[in-house]
């Protein structure tokens, strides 16, 4: 039996293995791939046997994929990863396996911080926390969970990076000086450092804007912040030495009324020895005050209130001064005027920073010269009011009689009292060429200076009166002589006439004065052209001036270099000439003479050319006579009209139309600008669709433009119906049904 049972299983795993490969292709029909897209061969990974399990090495190289195996990974099994079995569904993420115990405070990029090696940090980035908080000092040392507390729940990004967040205990149970009590800040890196948080370092002049110098540098702090009062902390010397202040007697610093600004005699270096310097106060020492004692001054102690004035001290010196005599002069009692700190006696008084500097002679003068009887307030600083006997004696000239001003510095100087100098220059008439060395007697005759002219006329009128080349009584000539004559040479005078109403140009200038001013006149001579020239006017035959009533402005055509040879600028006038109206003659335009009453429009001349132009028909057209809008002077032929000047600008296929096209049978005036007017056999004839039977408006330019008449288009939304959505795709026929 046995021996049966054997020889059926031997037979009967070769039968079964052919049964499989006679259905294999029926079921390779109609079984699905579980793997999705895959192209190696099954036996690679599966046994002849049965798909599951596996075999126990699956030829697959994972290295070839997009996630090669390294490290840990290669010992996962790979159902661990492969859930699904279209394998290309497995992600490739850290995050796709691995729970995120960071709560997305890193990100999905696990491998940032971690690595394929084992699952704690080693990435070096983390190991050196070289982020926003590096880890220097004690901090190096510090384990991960002892600022982020709980691996799973653990507070990472935006984890603050103050110090009180990890040392908010130390903050509080502070012994040394009770934080809490004295009011410090949170800031602990005010005081610690990270290496030793024990010893703490605070700096004074920083962060308490009191800088500890001298004897300051090694007081407690106690000393100061009494009872552990910190914040707060009077920062004035006084606050600390309001005792000393109170106690001090040499001077008595409350009685003197001292301020209480301790650093104005005091420095922290060494409080007793205090010296003030007085050169701060409204009162420097100098000369023999530096060496005075306080108490000369300062008598009775008196600080806040006395006063800065010389005389305040030196009054009885004042009162009792009598060479000169202060208080019988009125001399003010400002000492500094003459005296100085570093001498009393021998004073000096500084003339030059008065009203009356002393110059000349007046600075070797003694004071009581001048001061006579002690008189200094109400001394006059005038010339005169010592000078007066000198100016009523001279006599050469006599000042009294001569009505002299009595100031005496416009002649005199305090150098030279004699030879007194007058500078002529200074008055209204100034002395120029032969005038300047005249002397005085030849105009200022019998002793007149105040009342004699200035004008020319009053010493020359003789010279007037007698001149008969040319004779200018009889002229009347202005009595101006300066217009002709200078003070250098009297003879010889020279008239500008360019400083008159007609200016000498050209054959003028050479003209002597009588070929114009005939029988001497002057005054009354006209200075138009045609006063000299009416002669020339009137013999003038080409053209006849008179006869073609030319206006008598001569210099319109003529000018003063040249009378022969005139030039007409008929640029000047209302019809300049252009084109071949610029090399036409006169005589072609001004037939017979006609210049006055020649009319300026073209058709006055060329209304023969308008009545016979027959392409087209001007007349018959009744085309405007405004040859100007077609023609130019240029070119008479080959005129072109502008269409688009008028109301019917061409475009599209008008622009290229003959203009008998339109206008047919020669009708321009009256024919209409409606596109219907030409176009109206079309819009009859148009059946798709029929404009007629739709009672179209025959508007035609609301559908068909100039360019292209076929395949007009209709602008539904301009209508009170816009096309919209499925509206808009639809054709006419869709809605506009028969």
């Amino acid at each position: 039996m046995a021996g049966r049972t054997g020889m059926c299983r031997a037979w009967f795993i070769p039968l079964f293995v052919l049964g499989l490969w006679l259905i294999a292709p029926i079921q390779a029909q109609t079984t699905r791939n579980p793997h999705g897209p895959i192209s190696i061969p099954c036996e690679n990974c599966h046994t002849t046997t049965s798909f599951s399990p596996l075999r126990a090495q699956p030829e697959f190289d994972h290295s070839r994929t997009q996630f090669p195996l390294r490290g840990m990974h290669q010992n996962v099994a790979c159902n661990s990863c492969h859930v699904s079995r279209v394998f290309t569904e497995a992600g490739t993420q850290c995050a796709n396996c691995h729970a995120d115990f960071h709560r997305r405070q890193f990100g999905a990029q696990c491998e940032n911080c971690h690595t394929v090696q084992g699952w704690r940090a080693a990435t070096r980035s983390v190991q050196d926390h070289l982020n926003r908080f590096p880890l220097f000092g004690a901090h190096a040392a510090v384990a991960c969970d002892a600022c982020h507390r709980g691996a799973a729940t653990g507070v990472y990004t935006g984890l603050s990076t103050q110090c009180v967040t990890c040392h908010q205990p130390d903050f509080q149970q502070a012994k040394s000086v009770d934080h809490r009590a004295a009011g410090f800040p949170t800031t602990c890196e005010t005081c610690h450092n990270v290496n030793n948080w024990q010893l703490a370092r605070f700096d004074h002049n920083q962060f308490a804007k009191f800088q500890l110098t001298g004897a300051h540098a090694t007081v407690a702090c106690a000393s100061c912040h009494v009872g552990g009062h910190y914040q707060g902390t009077v920062a004035t010397c006084v606050g600390c030495h309001s005792r000393d202040f109170a106690a001090t007697t040499n001077p008595n610093h409350v009685t003197a009324g001292f301020p209480q600004t301790c650093e104005t005699c005091h420095s922290t270096t060494q409080w007793l020895g205090a010296v003030f310097n007085h050169n701060t106060t409204k009162f420097p020492l100098t000369g023999k005050h530096s060496t005075a004692t306080c108490a000369q001054c300062h008598v009775n102690g008196q600080y806040a209130t006395l006063p800065t004035t010389c005389v305040s001290c030196h009054l009885p010196d004042y009162q009792k001064t009598t060479t000169p005599n202060h208080v019988a002069a009125a001399f003010p009692q400002t000492c500094e005027t003459c005296h100085n700190t570093t001498q009393w006696l021998g004073a000096v008084f500084n003339h030059n920073t008065t009203k009356f500097p002393l110059t000349g002679k007046h600075s070797t003068a003694t004071c009581a010269q001048c001061h006579v009887n002690g008189q200094y307030a109400t001394l006059p600083t005038t010339c005169i009011s010592c000078h007066l006997p000198d100016y009523q004696k001279t006599t050469t000239p006599n000042h009294v009689a001569a009505s002299f001003p009595q100031t005496c510095e416009t002649c005199h100087n305090t150098t030279q009292w004699l030879g007194a100098v007058f500078n002529h220059n200074t008055t209204k008439f100034p002395l120029t060429g032969k005038h300047s060395t005249a002397t005085c007697a030849q105009c200022h005759a019998n002793g007149q200076y105040a009342t004699l002219p200035t004008t020319c006329v009053s010493c020359h009128l003789p010279d007037y009166q007698k001149t008969t080349t040319p004779n200018h009584v009889a002229a009347s000539f202005p009595q101006t002589c300066e217009t002709c004559h200078s003070t250098t040479q009297w003879l010889g005078a020279v008239f500008n006439h360019n400083t008159t109403k007609f200016p000498l140009t050209g054959k003028h200038s050479t003209a002597t004065c009588a070929q114009c001013h005939a029988n001497g006149q002057y005054a009354t001579l006209p200075t138009t052209c045609v006063s000299c020239h009416l002669p020339d006017y009137q013999k003038t035959t080409t053209p006849n001036h008179v006869a073609a009533s030319f206006p008598q402005t001569c210099e319109t055509c003529h000018n003063t270099t040249q009378w022969l040879g005139a030039v007409f600028n008929h640029n000047a006038t209302k019809f300049p000439l252009t084109g071949k109206h610029s090399t036409a003659t006169c005589a072609q335009c001004h037939v017979n003479g006609q210049y006055a009453t020649l009319p300026i429009t073209c058709v006055s001349c060329h209304l023969p050319d308008y009545q016979k132009t027959t392409t087209p028909n001007h007349v018959a057209a009744s085309f405007p006579q405004t040859c100007e809008t077609c023609h130019n002077t240029t070119q008479w032929l080959g005129a072109v009209f502008n269409h688009n000047t008028t109301k019917f600008p061409l475009t599209g296929k008008h622009s290229t139309a003959t203009c008998a096209q339109c206008h047919a049978n020669g009708q321009y005036a009256t024919l209409p600008t409606t596109c219907v007017s030409c176009h109206l056999p079309d819009y009859q004839k148009t059946t798709t669709p029929n404009h007629v039977a739709a009672s179209f408006p025959q508007t035609c330019e609301t559908c068909h433009n100039t360019t292209q008449w076929l395949g007009a288009v209709f602008n539904h939304n301009a209508t009170k119906f816009p096309l919209t959505g499925k509206h808009s795709t639809a054709t006419c026929a869709q809605c506009h049904v028969n």
